[in-house]
């Protein structure tokens, strides 16, 4: 198939570009920021086991974002295109590539996060009203089976009229989306530099000093237990191979709460002079917000000792550096932040995921309905779609057990519950890094291929950087592969389930071509 990069792909003729640098920007921020920065330290900290290396770690995860934008941007100068990720798969190898990352997302990648994102939300809003809990029901657990079941909490009943809620919005026009996506990325960076000052001003002192005293010798890390039988168990203090795989398999939290970065690259036929500002916003907002991070782990080492991170309850290592400054308080002003900082990131996720799927649609290979434009100039049906299924993917429940088997339970003898989309997620990171890694040798095969398309925009540090991102991310992928194949492979089975969609897809779209050329015809 002979493919033009800049002249082909899908129309988007319908679409308004009433984004701005600015709002681009604040669509990557925005998007990137949700609740797990706020908790994933805690296993950091359990895997690496000392402040030096759970720094590293997010270091890690940030200089591979970093770069990724980069790459990334000079993909989107050439193709500003509605789509973004699907469009560079698809125009670098195939249709068949784009619409395995585009299932993916559907099924899992953006709907799953919505859901988690959604929930997260809930659960916060429950410190602040109790009333709203994932064990107060609205219909009691129904067990599907020994692992699961399907329910509805008031915790997932308010997560679901999130959902619906951003979805409405959006369907009402840019404008109205992108007002919210700026002011509520504007509040979260604004609680994230205050988070990362005030944990560095009132609680930088003796405890950081002590953290970073023995910064590079791990202390209290847990054994990190390959699921394949023929590697050795091991941990961030049994030398170097030890150290690289805990780093490996410590990338699954920070990696999680930096993805969706790329989500700009599918809203690009709405960014005015995409090929300027899209690369733009790809840059400033990653980068912006990796900093952040960054300040933020300090924070919490400023706050609290290592052992504290690593036991943080409920993993919710903020809360606790929160409280240590603020006493019982912090939990309050943290809920507060970080139903801000879910509202916000669920808009962008909203906002963005419906653009693959109208690419999708216009290339024949999703639903009709999702390529149409309403009034307002967004993929309204794509929208309700998507907020329909991740509403979907937050009812079904996991049957939480010991190791042993046995069911957990909680002080009352009742039966504790999961998440499914919760499991999905943790399948998925590993997918998600993987198509990072195609995207991003995208930028070589079209520099190849494509030598004479304009590029307003290069990739800055080619080709040594986008190799040195692929080859570090191969080594985390082989890693988790080995040492997290239980949550690996399943991640691989999703992707793989899209293998006969697209086939069937294919042939009812030639069937549907045909019939209507006959149509036509008569």
């Amino acid at each position: 198939m002979t493919t033009d990069p800049v002249g082909r792909g899908s129309d988007t003729s319908g679409f308004l570009r009433g984004l701005g640098r600015l709002d681009a920007t604040m669509v990557v921020a925005g998007s990137m920021i949700g609740s797990g920065v706020f908790i994933v330290s805690a296993d950091i900290a359990r895997l690496v086991g000392s402040a030096g290396w759970l720094l590293t770690a997010w270091l890690v995860t940030g200089v591979l974002t970093v770069i990724g934008a980069l790459a990334y941007g000079e993909l989107a100068s050439m193709m500003p295109r509605a789509g973004g990720q699907y469009v560079f798969l698809r125009e670098a190898y195939s249709p068949f590539w784009g619409f395995l990352f585009g299932w993916t997302l559907f099924l899992v990648i953006q709907t799953g996060t919505i859901s988690a994102v959604a929930v997260a939300f809930s659960r916060f809003l429950g410190v602040l009203a109790p009333g709203v809990s994932p064990s107060r029901w609205i219909v009691p657990p129904v067990d599907l089976s020994a692992s699961y079941a399907v329910s509805l909490s008031t915790q997932q009943l308010v997560a679901i009229v999130l959902v619906a809620l951003l979805t409405f919005i959006n369907t009402r026009g840019l404008a109205l989306g992108k007002l919210i996506q700026n002011v509520f990325t504007s509040t979260k960076l604004a609680s994230l530099v205050a988070l990362a000052a005030i944990g560095l001003v009132l609680g930088a002192g003796g405890t950081l000093r002590a953290n970073l005293a023995s910064a590079w010798t791990p202390q209290g890390a847990v054994q990190v237990v390959p699921d394949l039988p023929f590697l050795p168990a091991t941990a961030a203090n049994a030398g170097i191979y030890g150290l690289i795989v805990a780093l490996c398999v410590a990338q699954v939290g920070s990696l999680f709460a930096s993805v969706a970065w790329e989500n700009v690259t599918f809203v690009a036929s709405e960014v005015r002079e995409p090929h300027r500002n899209v690369p733009i916003a790809l840059a400033t907002g990653a980068g912006v917000v990796i900093a952040l991070y960054f300040f933020a782990n300090l924070a919490y080492l400023g706050a609290l000792p290592l052992s504290a991170i690593q036991h943080a309850p409920d993993d919710r290592v903020a809360t606790a550096a929160l409280q240590a400054i603020f006493g019982g308080a912090g939990a309050g002003i943290m809920a507060l932040a970080i139903m801000v900082s879910t509202f916000g990131c669920n808009n962008g996720l909203i906002l963005t995921g419906a653009r693959v799927y109208y690419a999708m649609a216009r290339d024949g290979l999703f639903f009709a309905s999702t390529g149409r434009l309403n009034a307002r100039h967004v993929p309204a049906a794509g929208l309700v779609l998507q907020g329909i299924w991740a509403s979907v993917l937050i009812l079904p429940r996991t049957r939480l057990r010991a190791a042993g088997g046995e069911v957990l339970r909680d002080a009352a003898g009742s039966p504790l519950y999961g998440n499914l989309y919760s499991n999905l997620l943790d399948y998925v990171v590993f997918s998600v890094l993987i198509f990072y890694i195609l995207t991003i040798m995208a930028l070589f095969v079209m520099r190849i291929r494509h030598p004479e398309t304009e590029r307003p925009y290069r990739a800055f540090g080619y080709p040594v950087l986008p190799a040195l991102y692929i080859v570090v991310s191969a080594v985390i992928v082989v890693v988790l592969a080995a040492y997290r194949s239980q949550t690996t492979w399943p991640g691989l089975v999703i992707v793989l389930t899209g293998v006969p969609v697209y086939f069937l897809w294919r042939r009812y779209s030639r069937a549907s071509d045909d019939w209507s050329g006959r149509s036509n015809a008569d």
